[in-house]
């Protein structure tokens, strides 16, 4: 069975090898049919303490690790990346 990876934004890195990761989804309701936000936490394992508050990372599922941790910090989305400069001769 594949490994989940899920991408989320890091709310808290105040834990020891450990950062909260806010993941946001958008489902319809059930009734109205409107678009709507979901958000959950996941407690991610950071073995080097290296991603800080504010980053957008990817996270995968797995075996627990504590009480709360079953995931792990895989990389760091870029998701300030600037396009690369294209030239064209008109």
């Amino acid at each position: 069975m594949p490994k989940r990876v899920l991408t989320g934004l890091i709310v808290s890195d105040k834990g020891d090898k450990t950062v909260v990761v806010n993941v946001e989804r958008k489902v319809k309701h059930p009734l109205y049919g409107k678009i709507i936000r979901r958000t959950k936490k996941y407690h991610a394992h950071d073995e080097g303490n290296e991603f800080k508050q504010g980053e957008t990372v990817r996270i995968e599922e797995t075996a627990p690790i504590s009480k709360l941790k079953t995931w792990k910090v895989v990389d760091r989305v870029n998701t300030h990346a600037t396009p690369e400069r294209v030239d064209v001769d008109a």
